[in-house]
């Protein structure tokens, strides 16, 4: 039970708790936008990293991860079990491989 309250311990600990829900959402949403492109033709976002241009954009996204998480990493403290430290890099592996994955779509697709 002390497990399911702590992100409700302090203020600190609920705003960490807000912006892991909300990335979580936020990867959930890329999935499923990116499932019901398969359905119709794609519109908005989604025809861009569909198109002729794909590898461009998303060869940009990459070096946009490629910087983001590894400075961004760097400045995390990585001392202990209850750092953030963890649960960034899951994140950043995560999105990651659906950046790369779409990256070798788009360089293999063509």
């Amino acid at each position: 039970m002390q497990l399911l309250l702590a992100p409700f311990q302090s203020v600190q600990t609920m705003v960490i708790f807000a912006v892991a829900v909300g990335i979580s959402a936020g990867m959930v949403y890329l999935v499923l936008r990116s499932i019901m492109s398969a359905e119709g033709r794609p519109r908005g976002w989604v025809r861009l990293i569909t198109g002729v241009n794909a590898k461009l954009v998303l060869g940009i996204a990459f070096v946009a991860w490629a910087l983001v998480f590894g400075l961004g990493l760097q400045f995390v403290p990585h001392e202990g079990a209850n750092s953030p430290y963890g649960g960034l890099a899951l994140i950043a592996m995560f999105s990651g491989v659906f950046i790369m994955m779409g990256f070798l779509w788009a360089v293999i697709g063509e």
